[in-house]
C-alpha cells in the first residue's frame, strides 16, 4: 500500500478546532478562552509560521480601518455623502480598541507598541470636483462624536507644511485639499496575532504549524478534521465539537468540503496586488500619515490608492498602492488550480453572472496587470510628484478572495466587497470569507459569530463580553459619554501617546 493511501491515524478530541493561524482564528481563540477557559483548543496552520498570509504586515495596509480617511466608505448618492457605512465601521473598530485595551490590562497582550501606534489618517483630493466632495464629506461627519478632531486643510501653505513629501515639486495650479484626523492608528496584525497565539499557547492551546487540513466531515455531533503534516506526510484526524475556518482565501474550498448547505451558491473572486515600498530613510522620515485618495473609475474598493506610513517591528516604513492584479490562486502560497477546484454546479450561475456583470472590473484588472514599473511610478507621482525610481521597490501584497454571493433572481450573483461569516444552522462550524475591512474589525465580527454559533451560551457569556467590550449592545455614536470614557481608557492602556 502506498504512503498516500494509508488510513489516517486517529489523533485528538478537542472542543474547538481553529483552521489558520491568522488574525481571525487568533481573535476567536482568545475570546473563547476568556469565555470558557476549560475548553480545549487546537490551531492548525499550513505554513511554518503564524500570520504569514493576509495578516502579515507587508501583505496588507495595516490601516486600522476606522473610516476616518477611506473615501469608499462615504459614497455619494444623489448628490449627498452617505456616511452610514463609515459610522458602522468606526463603531466596529472601537470594539477592537476596547478588546485590545482589556487584554493588555489583563496581561493577555504584552506590549501594545508592538502592534498599534498613532498615525494620522488623512484624505486627499485633487481638482475642484474632488474638493467639493471632500467639503461635503467633512460637513457630513464633523458633528459625529466618533469623528472628532477633523481638520479640513485647503490652504496651500498649510497643506505643504503638513504633507511636505507630497508638496515637494507639486504644481498647485491643480488645487488640492485634505481632511486630517490625528486620532488614527497603524496596526501590525502580524505582531498582534503572535501575541494572541503566545497567550493561547501559555493557556493550553496547541498550535501546529506545517499542518494542512485536507478534509472536513461530519460524524454525529462532531466534526472530523483530516490533517496532513506537510513535512512528514503523516495524516491524522481531529474530532472537534466546533470548527472555525479562518483560512483566508482557502476558507471557501474548506467550507465546500464540509458540505454545509449554507455554502451553496457562494463563489470567490481572487484579486492579487503589489505595493511600491520606499527604500530611502530620508523620505520615510518626511511623511507621517496614511493618505487615502479617490479610486479610479471601475477600480474595486480594495484598490483605493494610499500613501501609507507603517510601523513594523519598531521601524517606520512607507508604501504606496496597492496595484491590483489577478491570479487564480486563493492564497499567496496557493495553487494555480485553486479557482478551478472551487467551481461547483451550485455556484456556477453566481460565478458566471459576476463575470458578465463586472466587465468593467475585468478591464481594470487587465490594465493594472499590464502596468510596468514605470507606469506604477507615474501613479505614485500623483501623490509624490518628486518621486525617483531609485527610491522605491515593488513588493507583492497578500492575496484576497472577494465573496461572490449566491445568485438570486433577477441577478446571477453579486461581487461583495467586505467580510462575510458563513455558519451551519446548528452553529457547529463557521468560516470567514472576504477582505477589507477584515482584520481591523475582527473582534466585532468574531463576537457576532459567537452570538450566531453559541446562542444558548449567551445568557452566561454576555456579561463577560460586556466586561471586555463596555460598548457591547450599545451604539457609541448615540452615547457620547461612554465613547469618551472608553476612548480615553484605550488611549492610555494602548499607550497611544499623541
Amino acid at each position: 500500500m502506498s504512503q498516500k493511501n494509508l488510513p489516517a491515524k486517529v489523533g485528538d478530541e478537542v472542543d474547538v478546532a481553529l483552521i489558520g493561524a491568522g488574525i481571525m482564528s487568533a481573535t476567536l481563540g482568545v475570546l473563547l478562552k476568556e469565555l470558557e477557559p476549560a475548553w480545549s483548543q487546537i490551531v492548525l496552520e499550513r505554513l511554518d509560521a503564524p500570520a504569514a498570509e493576509s495578516s502579515s504586515p507587508w501583505n496588507n495596509a495595516g490601516t486600522g480601518h476606522s473610516a476616518l480617511c477611506e473615501l469608499n466608505y462615504t459614497p455619494e448618492k444623489r448628490g449627498q455623502v452617505d456616511v452610514t457605512k463609515a459610522l458602522t465601521i468606526n463603531e466596529q473598530f472601537q470594539v477592537s480598541r476596547q478588546l485590545w485595551s482589556y487584554l493588555v490590562s489583563d496581561g493577555v497582550l504584552t506590549d501594545p507598541r508592538e502592534f498599534i501606534n498613532p498615525v494620522d489618517h488623512t484624505t486627499f483630493a485633487q481638482g475642484e470636483d474632488q474638493i467639493h466632495y471632500m467639503r461635503r464629506r467633512y460637513e457630513a461627519l464633523k458633528e459625529h462624536p466618533l469623528f472628532f478632531g477633523q481638520e479640513l486643510i485647503e490652504d496651500n501653505d498649510r497643506w505643504a507644511e503638513y504633507l511636505p513629501l507630497m508638496a515637494e515639486g507639486r504644481d498647485f495650479s491643480t488645487p488640492v485639499s485634505s481632511i486630517r484626523n490625528t486620532n488614527g492608528t497603524d496596526v501590525n496584525f502580524g505582531a498582534l496575532t503572535r501575541q494572541y497565539l503566545a497567550s493561547l499557547s501559555d493557556r493550553g492551546t496547541e498550535v501546529r504549524y506545517g499542518h494542512v487540513v485536507t478534509d472536513l466531515t461530519r460524524d454525529g455531533r462532531k466534526w472530523v478534521v483530516t490533517v496532513k503534516n506537510r513535512h512528514t506526510g503523516d495524516t491524522r484526524t481531529i474530532r472537534a465539537n466546533f470548527v472555525f475556518v479562518g483560512a483566508g482565501g482557502n476558507a471557501l474550498p474548506l467550507l465546500q468540503k464540509a458540505k454545509i448547505p449554507e455554502i451553496r451558491g457562494y463563489g470567490g473572486f481572487p484579486v492579487s496586488g503589489q505595493w511600491l515600498r520606499c527604500t530611502n530613510e530620508e523620505l520615510i522620515g518626511k511623511h507621517n500619515a496614511k493618505v487615502y485618495g479617490k479610486a479610479s473609475v471601475g477600480a474595486p474598493p480594495m484598490s483605493v490608492p494610499h500613501l501609507d506610513t507603517r510601523v513594523i517591528d519598531g521601524k517606520r516604513g512607507l508604501m504606496f498602492g496597492p496595484y491590483a492584479g489577478w491570479t487564480p490562486k486563493f492564497l499567496k502560497t496557493g495553487s494555480n488550480l485553486d479557482l478551478v477546484k472551487a467551481l461547483r454546479p451550485h455556484n456556477l450561475p453566481s460565478m458566471l453572472g459576476v463575470g458578465f456583470q463586472e466587465l468593467g472590473l475585468t478591464k481594470y484588472l487587465i490594465e493594472e496587470v499590464l502596468k510596468n514599473f514605470s507606469a506604477r511610478m507615474d501613479s505614485l507621482r500623483e501623490y509624490v510628484p518628486a518621486a525617483r525610481d531609485e527610491d522605491w521597490e515593488i513588493i507583492n501584497a497578500g492575496q484576497r478572495v472577494q465573496v461572490i454571493a449566491p445568485a438570486k433572481a433577477p441577478k446571477f450573483g453579486s461581487l461583495e466587497f467586505g467580510t462575510a461569516v458563513i455558519n451551519s444552522a446548528d452553529g457547529s462550524i463557521a468560516g470567514l470569507m472576504g477582505a477589507s475591512p477584515g482584520a481591523s474589525i475582527a473582534p466585532a465580527v468574531m463576537i457576532k459569530l459567537i452570538e450566531r454559533c453559541f446562542g444558548p451560551k449567551m445568557g452566561d457569556w454576555a456579561p463577560k463580553i460586556k466586561n471586555m467590550v463596555p460598548s457591547y449592545g450599545v451604539h457609541l455614536s448615540e452615547d457620547t459619554a461612554l465613547f469618551k470614557r472608553v476612548w480615553a481608557d484605550s488611549e492610555k492602556t494602548l499607550k497611544l501617546d499623541r
